[in-house]
């Protein structure tokens, strides 16, 4: 019966997230509910709610997470500096004789801005706003400019600094440390933030490579698709100019970067060095005034207040599932499926994947990650893999139709006479590269796991 209980929490949770209802109060509320009904039934314990407190304390010490609202605050500030706009006008002048030359810069840009920011959202809608207009007046194919924006969205997924990754970093050293001690090791081992962004840097890079191959040669087989842009694009911009507007960018990647894969700095430090960096290229772009500020402020208030709620909510949620068992069931589920660790994993990526279509990343991590991870990180599968794995299933979810939030974002800023039909159809090849991407980490996990060996001593 408490089996039972346990699914019924998450399928009430997942209906009446559905149904529009705020995401933290929902995962609280439903918990609180069924706590109450298994208290009344003698089915709950209600000692597993006296955990709960203790449980807020260490989201509030978590030194980790003060990393989260600096990122946001890093990212927003550099979309008010409204540097994505002049990169993408000196690249675009730069390759507007080139067929597919436009599409091209539109994917640089996007991958930088989302290297940057580490917001999915606002990455898709400033490109959306920058470049789809013209792209359509260039003549290029409504799918393909729509696709790419799609897909340079989403990179700020799987590039670090991405929030995504902080959270899931998190989230897997807690369960990587619970694994360990189901395991008899009782002095465990965790992975850091760093590990984690070495993992993912070489498949996220990857990842753009194979998007701009994918998109040159679209422009050299199809080239009526992506002609070379005429339009609105006048005049020449030297290489100097252009380095000048890359450097920028590029040294706060590679300081917030290189301070946390070398060990110089905390996560959180970096993200302090990375805010600041922000503020003086904002200053630069003459784009830094009183009014920017407050709005920037607000904006990662807002959206720190709702990750850290959704945290709260989600570790009520998981006390309450844990106390009807449903850890226990899982684990047993997963265990006795055929196939051992390969079907473990292969049935809970599609889990995630499908969550995908339906929940942020932020519930999926601190909901459905605290449940699965244990259990495939004791049946021996490398946290660091396992991370990357899980993002960038993640990130092909968000593209996938007809429920992903990239296309949701972008519908919201494309005009009336481009079609959901051809987002759809835009995105479905850079899914096809995802998934590829996916099965090359499957095979040669290495991809994921040698950067943070030969940075780290990590698993």
């Amino acid at each position: 019966m408490a089996g039972l209980m346990s699914l019924g929490l998450f399928l009430a949770a997942g209906l009446s997230l559905l149904a529009g209802f705020p995401v933290a109060f929902t995962l609280a509320g439903i918990a609180l509910i069924f706590a109450l009904i298994g208290v009344s039934t003698g089915m709950f314990d209600a000692a597993f709610l006296s955990a709960f407190p203790s449980r807020i304390f260490g989201i509030m010490s978590n030194e980790t997470l003060i990393a989260v609202p600096v990122f946001v605050f890093m990212g927003v500030m550099l979309e008010k500096s409204k540097l994505a706009d002049q990169l993408l006008q000196a690249l675009a002048q730069m390759m507007r004789r080139i067929p597919g030359g436009l599409g091209i810069a539109v994917m640089l840009v996007g991958a930088l801005m989302a290297a940057s920011t580490g917001i999915v959202g606002a990455t898709v809608v400033t490109m959306g706003l920058l470049s789809l207009p013209t792209m359509l007046r260039n003549n290029y194919d409504p799918s393909i400019a729509t696709g790419s924006i799609c897909a340079a969205g989403t990179l700020g997924q799987i590039i670090p600094p991405s929030i995504v990754l902080i959270l899931l970093a998190d989230v897997l050293s807690n369960a990587y440390q619970q694994a360990q001690l189901s395991m008899g090791i009782f002095s465990p081992e965790t992975i850091s933030v760093g590990e984690l962004f070495a993992g993912a840097l070489l498949p996220g890079l990857a990842l753009v490579g194979c998007y701009m191959l994918y998109l040159v040669a679209v422009a050299f087989f199809k080239p009526s698709a992506m002609p070379p842009a005429e339009k609105d694009i006048d005049g020449n911009v030297s290489i100097l100019t252009l380095l000048g507007l890359l450097a920028g960018p590029l040294l706060l990647i590679v300081a917030v970067l290189g301070s946390i894969l070398m060990g110089l700095a905390t996560p959180t430090e970096a993200a302090a060095v990375g805010a600041t960096g922000a503020m003086l290229l904002a200053l630069k772009q003459k784009q830094l005034s009183l009014e920017t500020l407050r709005s920037v402020v607000y904006q990662s208030t807002k959206v720190s207040a709702m990750v850290f709620m959704i945290l709260i909510g989600a570790s009520l949620f998981s006390l309450v599932f844990r106390g009807y068992g449903g850890d226990e069931y899982v684990q047993s589920l997963l265990t006795n499926l055929p196939g051992g660790e390969v079907g473990a994993l292969l049935v809970v990526m599609l889990v995630l994947f499908l969550l995908g279509f339906i929940l942020d990343f932020i519930e999926i991590t601190y909901v459905v990650i605290p449940i699965v991870g244990p259990i495939l990180l004791a049946m021996g599968i490398n946290p660091i893999w396992l991370g990357v794995m899980i993002a960038i299933n993640l990130q092909t979810s968000f593209l996938t139709p007809p429920f992903g939030f990239s296309l949701f974002y972008l519908r919201g800023v494309t005009p009336p006479e481009v079609g959901t039909t051809a987002i759809y159809k835009g995105v479905v090849p850079f899914i096809a590269i995802q998934v590829l991407m996916l099965g090359m980490l499957w095979f040669w996990p290495d991809l994921a796991t040698w950067l943070p060996g030969v940075v780290y001593s990590g698993p």
